[in-house]
């Protein structure tokens, strides 16, 4: 109905703006139109019920009974959308153990059947549970309180009955039952919600695939020495696990064992590391080597090669060397000996100063004659 109205004012705002592009009764439409707006206003400023979401659902027994009679309203009815102090009520029932995502998604869908829905939750009580189903994980406190605290949920029906009967469901006003297709066989019934289905009342809702409570205690027992490791190891006693002290032992040393196991991934782990660095690093090496080979080699070449410097430097000095090293080339016509002069007197001091000694004459072109010769 509130979204009704809030259509109702987009399509008077539509038509505002014709009558604005028209330009006829512009006054008395705004005088109009600002009426019906202001009704959109409070429709569309109700305030929402957020009690599913503030706080847990009531249980039913604390609820104090309506007074009415109760009328059942027929599909047709529901589907079509009741007043709001008329909601269609939902009956869903269930053990909800291990509450999880696929109970969420159960309640979500019967919540979502009618427009207007007020939806009710039963959980079975321990004794129940356990005679006709099995052993639970969670006890009955345990699954009442998680399932009040589901959004989906208006009310909680504790200790429900197994089967429906007439008076149960007149008692809490029920006007359809939501649970999924699927035949549910139990207490000697091929499928208990068969009269429920034969009386109209029964309103269809689908299962999640791959979440179930069984599935997820599956699970627990498949990996079961992993979590009774994981809880010994937070400070469980094996009295608490229900565990033998051989397998307590047994359950350190695999502890022990996988402690080791990871110390040596580990170390693995971090040679492997190493090693890449190293190689990282030997390949930069390499590749450093490479370019200073490449640039030594050149200069090497340069300096050494057939057309190097060092060759050229050593042809200039062995040209120096040989020009350093050769006599020098003697002339053509030699020049004209000069006479020598002729070489000076020996004189000897004490001879000449003697009186008792005089230098024999020397007469040109004579040979000197000594005192034998005259004798």
């Amino acid at each position: 109905m509130q979204e009704r109205r809030v259509r109702g004012g987009d399509q008077l705002l539509n038509q505002e703006m014709e009558a604005h592009s028209s330009g006829f009764g512009r006054k008395r439409k705004r005088e109009e139109l600002n009426g019906e707006m202001k009704e959109a206003e409070r429709f569309r400023k109700l305030p929402r019920r957020t009690l599913g979401l503030t706080e847990p659902a009531p249980f039913a027994d604390e609820l104090v009974a309506a007074k009415a009679p109760y009328v059942r309203v027929s599909m047709e009815e529901a589907c079509r959308g009741t007043p709001e102090d008329r909601p269609v009520r939902v009956y869903a029932d269930g053990i909800f153990d291990m509450f999880h995502s696929g109970h969420a998604r159960a309640l979500m869908q019967a919540k979502c059947l009618f427009p207007n829905t007020h939806l009710i939750v039963a959980v079975c009580s321990d004794d129940l549970t356990h005679k006709f189903k099995g052993f639970t994980v969670m006890n009955e406190d345990e699954r009442y309180d998680a399932v009040s605290h589901c959004r989906y949920v208006d009310e909680v029906v504790r200790n429900a009955p197994w089967t429906l009967t007439p008076a149960f469901l007149a008692e809490h006003r029920i006007d359809f039952v939501a649970h999924d297709d699927i035949p549910y066989i139990s207490a000697g019934s091929d499928d208990v919600y068969k009269h429920i289905k034969e009386a109209g009342m029964f309103a269809p809702t689908q299962r999640t695939e791959g979440i179930s409570t069984s599935d997820i205690i599956t699970r627990i027992v498949r990996d079961y020495d992993v979590y009774v490791r994981r809880n010994l190891q937070r400070g469980y006693t094996a009295k608490e696990l229900n565990v033998s002290f051989i397998n307590e032992k047994k359950y350190h040393l695999q502890e022990h064992v996988d402690k080791v196991k990871q110390k040596v991934r580990d170390v693995e782990e971090k040679s492997k590391e190493f090693v890449q660095k190293v190689e990282e690093k030997g390949i930069d090496l390499i590749q450093k080597w490479e370019e200073k080979s490449r640039e030594f080699i050149g200069n090497f070449l340069q300096m050494f090669g057939p057309d190097g410097a060092l060759k050229h430097m050593l042809k200039e000095g062995k040209g120096r060397m040989l020009q350093a090293i050769s006599p020098r080339q003697s002339p053509s016509s030699s020049p004209v000996r000069e006479e020598r002069s002729p070489s000076p007197t020996f004189h000897l001091p004490f001879f000449t100063s003697s009186p008792f000694f005089s230098p024999p004459p020397q007469h040109s072109g004579s040979h000197y004659t000594g005192k034998d010769e005259d004798d």
